[in-house]
């Protein structure tokens, strides 16, 4: 019997350690599930029976005598550590040159360009936490009606507004009109609407996050699938992150990971022959960012759990890949990514259990192999790892 099913699973920010040019990236030796594992929260049989810390590189937990899935270490050939250039690595596209980032802010054309287009004033305008900016402008924007612009460390423009000010639906707007604007020189990998609610200081932000992405630069994986009428259905952000594209059929995550699996878990009930693409995006969001080490094990040990189930529940048609996008280290200072090699492991039953791949050159070998997998052409520089497993 063939493989008819692939859920390809992305623990967003879940990296393995420090890659070889972390240096150049501003990252000194990180190691995002180093740090997570030295936690009280942090207990996942599940990936251990599996072959996490089997992985080449991984040398500070038990590793399991007779792993039952395969495994590898990755390593990112693209020039970034965000989720867009992850996702479309992923995906199959190597990106040469990083986005763009603004640490100082975002040039004073662009700013006019954008005010232009509103209608409406812009604050703030520096690299700025969204909890903290709300805080800080949220007032502000209340009174004047201006829109809070921001960005980070990542190539991301983020406009955040109270819903009581700016309806949803309008803050939308505004953001794919800026979408039309960042594009060339200043072509951003995300622009992100940030709603939040409440009286001043007692901001939150909303789930009504949006990311309009940058339309990915080559033919994905996705594309090639979906030519050959095969399911392409993304699981939380990733229909944003491939700004639509590709994607045959989307489920958004509307409240934490634990709902992105719940809807994976209802897609095990359904018959289609493809992938289903996953991003649990509480990883990094609401525990690397934060720097919140015990949070992010914690959320790593419920994930286990909800694997455990997940295992259960396969078909023997069915084949598992749990991956990562990039790190985001909770001990590193700041609140930026960091530039890490990711997991790779792959379980079903029409592999073969405990072959360690070593360290593969790129993402881009999964694409490579979920082409092979679904005999379709796909044009990639990643190479498939998929004999040796069979």
């Amino acid at each position: 019997m063939k493989i008819n099913r692939v859920f390809l699973i992305v623990l967003d920010s879940a990296g393995i350690g420090g890659a070889a040019d972390a240096k150049n990236f501003g990252d000194d030796n990180p190691n995002t599930l180093k740090t997570i594992a030295a936690s009280k929260n942090f207990y996942t049989p599940n990936l251990l029976r599996l072959g996490l810390f089997n992985i080449e590189g991984i040398n500070f937990y038990g590793r399991e005598k007779n792993p039952v899935g395969s495994f590898a270490r990755v390593v990112e050939a693209s020039a970034g550590k965000d989720t867009t250039i992850g996702h479309w690595e992923i995906a199959g596209i190597i990106s040469e040159r990083p986005l763009p980032t603004y640490p100082e802010g975002f040039p004073p054309e662009v700013i006019g360009e954008l005010e232009k287009s509103f209608g409406r004033k812009i604050l703030c305008n520096k690299p700025y936490s969204g909890t903290q900016v709300i805080r800080d402008y949220g007032q502000a924007h209340e009174m004047t009606g201006a829109l809070i612009v921001y960005t980070s460390a990542d190539s991301v423009l983020q406009i955040a507004a109270h819903e009581k000010i700016v309806p949803v639906e309008e803050l939308y707007k505004f953001c794919r009109q800026a979408r039309k604007i960042m594009r060339g020189v200043h072509g951003v990998g995300r622009i992100i609407a940030r709603p939040f609610i409440g009286e001043y200081p007692n901001y939150e932000r909303t789930p009504r996050r949006h990311d309009f992405s940058l339309e990915p630069p080559a033919e994905t994986i996705l594309d090639a699938l979906q030519k050959k009428n095969l399911a392409t259905i993304g699981v939380g952000k990733i229909q944003d992150i491939f700004a639509e594209r590709g994607i045959s059929r989307s489920l958004g995550i509307n409240e934490s990971n634990s709902d992105g699996m719940n809807k994976t878990f209802q897609l095990m009930d359904e018959d289609f022959r493809g992938l289903c693409f996953v991003n649990l995006v509480d990883f990094d969001m609401k525990f690397g960012h934060r720097r919140d080490v015990d949070g992010y094990a914690q959320a790593m040990t419920v994930f286990d759990a909800e694997l455990g189930k997940f295992l259960d529940k396969m078909r023997a048609d069915d084949l598992l890949m749990i991956t990562a996008d990039h790190g985001c280290d909770p001990a590193a200072k700041g609140t930026d990514h960091t530039r890490e090699n990711v997991p790779l492991i792959i379980y079903g039953e029409k592999i073969r259990a405990g072959v360690n791949l070593g360290t593969l050159k790129t993402f881009a070998d999964i694409a490579a192999t979920l082409a092979e997998i679904f005999s379709v052409e796909f044009e990639t520089r990643g190479k498939s790892f998929l004999k040796e497993l069979i």
